[in-house]
């Protein structure tokens, strides 16, 4: 029995890291982002295929070139930026799928600093 608690250990530990992703079920759709700001719960919506991402927030809308760098990472980059901070692309990694969304993480290019949040899709393509 002690031979196999060794052999155990490491089976629990890699099924802890090794979170399913289907990223691919994600590239197109309908999304719901939901996120505090200032102590207020704030909310968009976006429409992505896999080349554009449109964003509506607080009844403005926004479009971003999306770069797909690998079936679970891609930079978007502002295609009409009003300031310095929209010229900067947002690199995105989703890291882990469930049937009616993902949670990703996401940041400045460059920038070592991340945020993380948790998206919904709300329609079928």
């Amino acid at each position: 029995m002690k031979r196999f608690l060794p052999l155990l250990a490491i089976l629990l530990f890699n099924s802890c890291f090794n979170a399913q992703r289907n990223c691919e079920d994600f590239k197109t759709g309908t999304f719901q982002f939901e996120t505090y700001i200032n102590g207020e719960l704030q909310s968009s919506r976006f429409i992505r295929n896999d080349s554009i991402e449109i964003e509506e927030y607080q009844g403005k809308t926004d479009t971003s070139s999306v770069r797909w760098i690998n079936d679970c990472e891609y930079i978007l980059k502002n295609t009409n930026p009003q300031g310095m901070a929209e010229e900067k692309p947002i690199h995105i990694k989703i890291l882990t799928t469930t049937r009616n969304g993902y949670k990703f993480e996401y940041g400045q290019v460059g920038d070592p600093k991340k945020a993380r949040g948790e998206v919904r899709k709300i329609d079928e393509d």
